[in-house]
């Protein structure tokens, strides 16, 4: 009777429960869905030079977005609209998988960043941000004589 209400080996069985768990929550942003990061999803990274940030937002408005920089913190903020039909029409919505609505997405920058070197370009969906890292803070050789 021990065997027909347990498995074999109640903690192999609790392992693989718990691996297939894991794989749920570490599968990759997909074409169905947002990934672990929201929207939009982001790319952080530097140079010696740079602290770059690209984040992936197609059919906004360049204008919508607001992106703010304060004591190391940058801030995107803004609202994509719904582009389905108006309610008031009448529409059958068989799939509605795009974000709609507000975003506000929070990044800690390093503290050698230069607040007042800062570009951010938006081109085909993609908003590139670029801040400069201090003079001071850039790695130099050094002449010895």
């Amino acid at each position: 009777m021990y065997r027909s209400l347990f498995p074999r080996d109640l903690f192999a069985e609790m392992d693989r429960l718990q691996r297939e768990m894991q794989q749920v929550f570490d599968q990759s942003p997909g074409i169905r869905g947002v990934g672990r990061g929201g929207y939009p999803a982001l790319n952080v990274g530097g140079t010696p030079q740079s602290v770059e940030v690209y984040a992936f937002a197609p059919g906004l408005d360049p204008a919508s977005i607001d992106v703010n920089l304060d004591r190391g913190v940058l801030t995107l903020a803004g609202e994509r609209k719904e582009a389905l039909p108006k309610s008031d029409e009448k529409v059958t919505v068989h799939a509605n998988e795009r974000f709609n609505g507000r975003f506000r997405r929070v990044v800690s920058l390093p503290d050698d960043i230069d607040p007042n070197a800062v570009s951010a370009k938006y081109t085909d969906g993609v908003l590139h941000i670029s801040i400069q890292r201090r003079a001071a803070a850039q790695p130099r050789r050094i002449q010895v004589q």
